[in-house]
């Protein structure tokens, strides 16, 4: 517990230990900083205590049951202390928590500050401004929190009747899933047509070699070919050479949002490993709060970066730019995410927390940096014979299209040198002038087909959720994991592909409740709750203008059918049981097929076509509900064991066959009593100790036995290239390719 404070200390709280111990550092005597570790009250997981809609939608808040000791020594601490000031984050979450340690601690008259960056000054100025808590904040997280709880509850709750048990819904979860589907459908109906692009190797005079494309690309495959053979068979000469110096501008410092859009395309990042590498970061005190839509840099954070800039690149590099947000509603705006010193070069415990440091220094140094100056060139040359243009060239009296080729070049690197990342490659050309011969090295053709639109990265949805006005900064990150958690989108490297479960759930949403999950009104919804946050909109007519038509519409659709199939699978695929046809059904586990006759005939397959066994009684109680008999069943990894009144009784173990397939044979070197044992999570395979919970000793990869001769740590496989490496992350085994450079 902690013990009471002298009367006088004031007493600061925090939402996390990290961000105690930073503040702590520039408070001196007379302070004391406590954390809350996040939210302390929280509505109940039933939707019927959760919130009471006859009375203006009030939400029934209860205290979050990890959290009661915390609340006990925070009471402890509060217990005469002079003034209690409470310095949570400085948006809508933030404030919030603010409120309900207030209303839990009992607290009569907290004080409320706000900082944007943790450092001395930025804290002591706060420390100089208090406020009391800022109520219409607090109202518009308390409209979204209720908002997304009766919107989720009560969708999900139908698709669970009418499409699977489980199976969820959400107010931005729902839109995201949309725009994802849409694209899909896009892709399904995409129908390939043929092109060929044909190009060649020319040289000049003094044998300097490069490549010329030709401008159209053509459909017809005897346009290619007439366009084919008068490249190789005629002369080839320049038509015209373009020449022009060009600027290329600095991009604005990051948002939240691009900043999650450029370390996804540039370090790899999903948004929430930025977010929690951000978070950190911002905790540190090394950069500004990581949510905001805001592009704006303050005065002296400017003065600051010129300063820097003059000193490492040079007077002829700085320039102090200002930018316009693009956000309509810049909710949780201050400054564009920066250093909080950009004189430090490094800061970060961590590998990301490092890069990602890096990557904001970087943009923002560039931020306030000239021009680059790029010249850009275009060759246009053609085979001659009769006559040419810049637009082609008479070959036998027929035209021939142009053929190009595109140069640049950095001639003053500016802003890039900041941010060479962003550079990209120089493509020289040589130097030409109209009518100079050329050489026919080669001339190519290539049969090609066109391409679907792309399906949605990490990145690409942020930026289109922004661009559509759905979700704010904080909440891009836990969209794509919720989706992600769901089942309903898979991630193969950077793509986002949905799975069968997301196309069932959003083709029956939107089928039923298209309107509710439309670009224009989420967008809307989003816009409302920033103007409740503004004061000019009020709390309960927002809400009652959303529920009363669609707790409507929802009764309306109790009587619409179950689906139950999702359309007749593959004719080859006939039912191993009776031979008769089958259907895709949709099962916890992704898409298999049934037996059309089900439940008369129990005939199955995998979506490979492999055949399901039907689940056998193996002749056991279950130890749980009593009356329920266990059967062995075949599921997407292999055989299991569970009850047969599922889904009431969830009793399920493994089956013994594949228990033993499990077990690696490796001593637990933590417990001394367990066995490592390869066990899947939501992020795939690890090998644990089976004598979990009790001991939690975990690894990424199967172990070899062997221990590590650095630290005494486990060792486990590797790569390709590295066979073999300690389990340990903090471990220079753990990457011996370096160990082993550092030797020599």
């Amino acid at each position: 517990m902690y013990t009471h404070l002298p009367p006088d200390m004031k007493l600061v709280i925090v939402e996390s230990p990290a961000k105690a111990k930073t503040i702590e550092k520039y408070l001196g005597k007379g302070y004391v900083v406590r954390a809350s570790v996040g939210h302390i009250r929280d509505l109940p997981k039933s939707n019927k205590d959760a919130v009471d809609v006859e009375d203006g939608f009030k939400p029934r808040y209860q205290i979050v049951k990890e959290k009661e000791d915390i609340i006990e020594k925070l009471k402890d601490a509060a217990k005469g202390t002079t003034e209690v000031i409470l310095a949570t984050d400085p948006d809508r979450e933030g404030e919030a928590i603010a409120y309900h340690l207030k209303e839990a601690l009992k607290l009569k008259k907290p004080k409320r500050i706000v900082f944007y960056e943790i450092t001395e000054k930025a804290v002591q100025e706060a420390l100089a401004h208090p406020r009391a808590i800022d109520d219409e904040l607090v109202k518009a997280q308390e409209a979204r929190r209720v908002l997304d709880r009766l919107f989720g509850y009560d969708l999900s709750g139908l698709v669970w009747k009418k499409v699977r048990y489980g199976l969820s819904a959400g107010r931005v979860q729902s839109p995201a899933l949309r725009i994802i589907m849409e694209r899909e459908r896009e892709i399904r109906a995409f129908i390939p047509e043929k092109f060929w692009v044909l190009s060649a190797d020319v040289k000049t005079k003094k044998g300097e070699q490069f490549t010329v494309t030709c401008a159209e690309e053509p459909r017809d495959e005897n346009e290619a070919k007439r366009i084919f053979e008068a490249a190789k068979t005629h002369d080839w000469s320049v038509v015209s050479v373009d020449e022009s110096e060009q600027s290329r501008s600095p991009r604005a410092p990051f948002t939240t949002s691009t900043l999650q859009q450029v370390a996804s395309t540039r370090l790899g990042f999903a948004p929430s490993r930025t977010m929690r590498a951000a978070q950190k970061l911002y905790e540190a005190g090394s950069i500004t709060y990581m949510r905001t839509d805001s592009t704006n840099l303050s005065k002296d954070a400017v003065t600051d970066m010129l300063s820097a800039i003059q000193s490492e690149y040079g007077e002829n590099y700085a320039e102090a730019r200002v930018y316009k947000a693009k956000s309509k509603n810049a909710q949780e705006a201050h400054e564009a995410v920066r250093p909080t010193n950009v004189k430090v070069h490094s800061a970060g415990h961590t590998d990301d927390q490092k890069k990602l440091y890096q990557l904001i220094r970087a943009r923002t140094l560039a931020s306030q940096m000239t021009d680059a100056k790029v010249l850009r060139t275009k060759i246009i040359a053609n085979p001659i014979r009769e006559t040419s243009s810049s637009n082609g060239a008479g070959v036998a009296g027929a035209t021939i299209p142009a053929f190009a080729a595109n140069g640049s070049r950095v001639i003053f690197d500016g802003w890039l040198k900041a941010d060479p990342a962003a550079r990209g490659e120089d493509v020289e050309l040589p130097k030409l002038a109209a009518q100079d011969p050329l050489t026919l090295v080669e001339a190519h053709t290539d049969e090609k087909e066109t391409q679907p639109p792309a399906r949605y990265s990490e990145a690409g949805l942020v930026k289109e959720l922004e661009k559509r006005g759905i979700g704010r900064p904080s909440t891009y990150a836990s969209i794509i994991s919720t989706l992600e958690v769901r089942g309903y989108v898979e991630k193969q490297g950077r793509t986002l592909i949905p799975t069968y479960t997301g196309d069932v759930v959003s083709s029956f949403i939107e089928e039923h409740f298209g309107e509710y999950i439309s670009d224009t009104f989420t967008a809307e919804m989003e816009n409302e709750l920033d103007e409740i946050a503004e004061g000019t909109r009020k709390y309960e007519k927002t809400l009652k203008d959303f529920y009363t038509p669609f707790t409507k519409a929802v009764k309306s659709k109790n009587k619409i059918e179950k689906i139950t199939n999702m359309g007749p699978a593959p004719e080859e695929f006939k039912c191993p049981v009776c031979a008769g046809d089958m259907v895709y059904k949709l099962s916890k586990d992704g898409r298999f097929m049934s037996c059309a006759k089900f439940p008369e005939c129990l005939g199955a397959r995998k979506e490979d076509g492999s055949e399901i066994e039907p689940p056998k009684d193996i002749g056991e109680a279950c130890p749980d509900c009593k009356d329920g008999k266990l059967m062995s069943r075949d599921g997407r990894f292999g055989m299991f064991i569970a009850c047969n009144n599922y889904p009431k009784c969830k009793f399920v173990k493994k089956d013994p066959a594949e228990e033993a397939k499990s077990k690696t044979g490796v001593a637990c070197p933590t417990c001394k009593k367990g066995e490592m044992v390869e066990r899947r999570g939501r992020f795939g395979l690890f090998y644990s100790c089976s004598n979990y919970p009790d001991c939690k000793n975990a690894i990424k990869a199967k172990p070899t036995g062997r221990m590590c001769k650095e630290c005494g740590s486990l060792m486990m496989l590797g790569t390709k290239t590295i066979p073999e490496r300690c389990s340990n992350k903090a471990c220079p085994n753990h990457n011996p390719h370096k160990l082993e450079g550092a030797k020599k």
